[in-house]
Parts: C-alpha cells; structure tokens; sequence
C-alpha cells in the first residue's frame, strides 16, 4: 500500500469519497466500477476533457494524475472498450470517455481520434471501518444497493428516445424541462442508459429539474440490458418519492444499442408507464427507422419526432406527411414542443 496524490477526481467516481491523497494497492480485482488511479502519458487535441466530481469540464495533459473508474462502451461516435481481465502496475489502459472512464480500447472514431494512454499508478482503497487501517478495493457501487423489481406508481412519465448517440435527446429533454418549469410544472429528470457522464442531467438542473439522477448514481458506469430495467425503475421510483408533476426520461444512446433501451422498452411495467415518447433523430430516414421499431416491435407510437432531422421544413414536412406525426424542432420551436407533449399528458390523465 502506498499513496497517490491526484491532480483531478472524475466525475465517474462520485459515489466514492475521494481526497487528492488517495491509499492504493498492486491487487487488481478487475470489476466495473473499480476506481483506479492513472497517470495520463499523452496529448490530444481533441476530446481532451475530463468532467470533474464537481461537474466541471478541465483540460487533461501528459503528466496529470486521476482517478477514474473501469468500464465498458461502444460508441458509434466514440471508442469501444472493455474491461481488462488482468491489471498490473505499470500497464497502460486508456480513457474512454470524458466522464473517467477506464478499459482496454478496441476500436475509435476518427472524430475523436485515440483516446488517452493511461499508466496504472494502482487500486484505488476505501476505508470503511472506523479507525481501521485495512483498505479495500474502492468500487462506486459500494453501499448503493439492490435495484428494484417494480414499478410504483407516480407522476407523468415524458420518455425521450433517439435513433443513436448525438441525435437531440438532451436538446429535446432540456427544452421540455424549461418550458414545463417555466408553466408552473415540477419537473424532475434522470438519465437511464449510456456510459458515466454527468454533463447531460447537470444540463437538465440547469434548465429547471429541481431533482435529477443518473444510473452512476446506482453504481453503475456502463449499462447494458440486464441492468437497465432494473435502473429505469428505481430511477422513477426515487425520484417519485420527491413529488414532482412530471419526470422526463432520457434514454441514453440509440434505439439499436448495447446499453439496454431496448430491454427497458420490452418491460411491459415501464413502458406501459409512459405517458407519451419522443423520438428524436438525425434525419428523415432515421426518423422512419425508430417509428417503424417504436411501433412494431413495442407498440408504441412517438408523441413527436424532433431532433437534427426537423432542423428545416424539408425535414419537418417530409416526416409529417410520411409518418403522420408531429415533427417539431427543440432549439426553433421549444414553446410548439412542449405544447404538444401537454396535450398528450391532457389525454393520458384521462
């Protein structure tokens, strides 16, 4: 056991009390959520942030020390990596998104280029034994809890859902949560599915959601289908207790993924405790797409499509007339957007 003093504490980490002078260890139980402490070897020009435990963004260099959090991902626009099966001081891992998150790259997009070179410093100990000095392996699901099996009933439910990643659905969220708050609603926000990153639910504060959550919190730094029903429903049930009018729901990623929207939408508890979904899509042709798997393989029929794809009236008008539903863009047309979900949650009251 030696110490390690941190230069910055990633966001990814926040169930774990972190100080800058951190007790690690060589023993490397490999596990999601294990947080490590790494020394950043290179420079990138791009996709060079780190989201700090505080939520702020900070410039990453060669030489900075960090503590981040093993995890997987696979990112259309990002990196694809796994979580190593064996570690040892000295081996280089990379980061895999700007939440902190730590694996084994397998694949990049050029978009972002290669992602950072890590050096292992070690296994980052947590000391939960009062005046103790036995450490053990530092992991952000430690005293989080079971997930939970059912539903409880509780407010509107406004789900939001993209084609895949970069498509509007924070745009979409964050435009809801500001108009409804701005109406008089209590509106509270989480995000179920995706790789930790606070920078999308902080958004949503920001906009207005007086309580908002997201599946790290749970201890969870990838999702993937076993998890993420289990994740919906104790994010709603949580937030729930706070008695807001409504809660908006991002899905994180694309209807066609591996972190589990998919599985939330085959829960018939869930899915059928939407009062109305959004689509939100980057152009014409994956507006269909997610219509046609919306209705056909979970029965469900957006409320609204948005998203790059209703930026001008080449889009909007092509999606209406072909799909026969609202196509209304986030960003022009906020105050037409969150009228049309009103009307929706008019009808789904009943």
């Amino acid at each position: 056991m030696k110490t390690v003093l941190l230069d910055k504490i990633a966001s990814v980490t926040s169930n774990v009390p972190l100080r800058k002078d951190v007790r690690v260890s060589d023993d490397f139980p490999c596990r999601q959520g294990d947080v490590l402490a790494v020394r950043i070897l290179n420079s990138k020009g791009t996709y060079n942030t780190l989201e700090l435990s505080t939520g702020r963004m900070s410039s990453l260099k060669a030489g900075d020390v960090i503590a981040g959090a093993l995890g997987h991902r696979n990112a259309l626009q990002g990196y694809s990596g796994v979580v190593p099966k064996e570690i040892k001081v000295g081996d280089t891992i990379h980061l895999l998104n700007l939440g902190g998150v730590l694996g084994q790259c397998t694949s990049f997009s050029p978009i972002v280029g290669a992602p950072f070179e890590c050096e292992v410093l070690g296994q980052v100990l947590h000391f939960p034994f009062l005046a103790s000095r036995v450490g053990v392996p530092a992991n952000i699901s430690h005293e989080v809890g079971a997930l939970d099996a059912e539903l409880k009933p509780g407010p509107w439910i406004i789900a939001v859902a993209g084609t895949c990643m970069n498509s509007g659905k924070t745009e979409a969220c964050t435009t809801l949560i500001q108009q409804l708050t701005r109406q008089g609603l209590k509106v509270a926000a989480a995000k179920t599915t995706g790789v930790s990153l606070r920078r999308d639910v902080l958004g949503m504060e920001d906009a207005g959601a007086f309580k908002s959550s997201i599946f790290t919190d749970l201890g969870i730094v990838t999702t993937d289908r076993g998890s993420a029903p289990g994740l919906a429903r104790t994010l709603i049930n949580r937030l729930s207790e706070h008695k807001p009018d409504v809660i908006v729901l991002e899905l994180g990623d694309g209807l066609l993924g591996e972190y589990g929207v998919d599985a939330i939408l085959e829960a018939p508890d869930i899915r059928n405790a939407f009062s109305c979904i959004l689509l939100a899509a980057g152009d014409p042709v994956a507006a269909w797409g997610g219509y046609k798997l919306l209705q056909e393989r979970y029965q469900l029929t957006p409320t609204v499509i948005t998203g790059p794809a209703t930026d001008n009236l080449a889009g909007t008008e092509l999606i209406q007339n072909i799909l026969g539903v609202p196509a209304i863009n986030a960003r022009q047309n906020a105050q037409a957007l969150a009228d049309c979900v009103k009307a929706r949650l008019a009808v789904a009251r009943g």
